[in-house]
């Protein structure tokens, strides 16, 4: 059965629905109508209110999770308190500069990922989440220097600051003269382009006869593009932090519903297409409990908000997992203006 929308309940219906919804989320219990007849606010009898949540769980927006306990809200109930009842808390001022003060320009992009997650896995007190941009880096700088024994280190400078180092295998003692050919040759080539756009042309290059690089020289070249080529491929897409939060106690509780949450979790690409589903909303999106298929068995909910370039191009999705109960009124502008700020690094 399909729940009523919100305006369709009584005044009086409405009042207790929230007022149940809100005193789970604060502390992860059902709420009988004992507790809401004590707080006098209702100015009804606990006889009264247990007709109304009555009512309420047959329509399917309240559950009682055993005979005698109090209500709590199904996701139906969840989504329709979010839809229509939640009054957002937006973030204060020392939360706001907490924000950009943990997501700042310096350093690395691939830092402030690491750090977007982690904060908002403590501001929510969930797992945070951050898909990597899907855009190459551009690129300023490249150099190889000789290890001895038959290696090298290869270096990577992005445009951003970032540096990067790998050591290859040179397959023999080599002259200085040719790493420095090979490095010299490479950084021309990367100088503003991405590791694809460079990778082709250097490759159209060599395979045309048109570098007058020795043999010794493109091997090299082709040594140090082949290991980042690899490696890009097999770079995880999804940064995830905090996922010890999710053990509350609640969780504890029911070991298969943690067990089933962190294998979804180890799940990373299935993880990553919930996030990507979110990249073209307009505002952040909330999918609670069963809604979704991939959290739906662990009883967890995501909100999720795409971050967009300073053109105002989407390059990533980020959000957090929690429990049902998850505060949203407080985590969706959270949410919500983490993706704004990290927005403002990526170029």
């Amino acid at each position: 059965m399909a729940s009523p929308p919100i305006t369709e309940l009584t005044e009086r219906a409405r009042e207790i629905f929230r007022r149940v919804v809100e005193g789970y989320i604060e502390s992860g219990q059902p709420v009988g109508s004992k507790t809401l007849a004590a707080d006098g606010a209702l100015n009804l009898s606990s006889a009264s209110i247990r007709s109304v949540l009555a009512d309420l769980e047959s329509l399917g927006l309240l559950a009682a999770p055993h005979t005698s306990a109090g209500r709590m809200p199904t996701d139906a109930g969840l989504r329709i308190f979010v839809d229509g009842m939640m009054r957002v808390a937006e973030p204060t001022e020392e939360e706001r500069a907490q924000i950009e003060a943990r997501i700042s320009g310096n350093g690395p992009v691939e830092q402030a990922l690491q750090q977007t997650s982690a904060l908002l896995s403590e501001l929510s007190g969930a797992a945070g989440m951050v898909m990597v941009p899907t855009r190459e880096q551009r690129l300023a700088q490249f150099s190889l220097v000789d290890l001895g024994q038959g290696r090298a280190l290869a270096v990577l400078v992005g445009e951003d600051g970032g540096v990067e180092n790998r050591v290859i295998d040179l397959g023999g003692a080599l002259s200085p003269g040719s790493l420095d050919r090979a490095s010299n040759y490479i950084t021309s080539r990367l100088a503003g382009r991405t590791l694809a756009e460079a990778s082709r042309a250097m490759h159209s290059e060599i395979s045309a006869g048109k570098t007058q690089l020795d043999d010794v020289s493109r091997d090299l070249v082709e040594r140090g593009l082949a290991v980042w080529s690899e490696d890009a491929n097999a770079r995880p897409v999804l940064i995830v932090r905090g996922a010890a939060n999710l053990l509350d106690e609640e969780a504890l509780g029911d070991i298969d519903r943690v067990r089933s949450l962190l294998d979804d979790l180890e799940d990373k690409q299935s993880v990553a297409d919930l996030l990507e589903s979110a990249r073209e909303a307009d505002a952040t999106r909330i999918f609670i409990g069963s809604e979704n298929r991939l959290f739906g068995l662990s009883g967890s909910s995501v909100i999720a908000s795409p971050y967009r370039d300073r053109e105002g191009r989407v390059v990533g999705v980020l959000g957090v997992i929690g429990p049902t109960r998850l505060n949203y009124a407080r985590v969706v502008p959270m949410v919500d203006l983490t993706a704004r700020s990290l927005g403002k690094l990526i170029a």
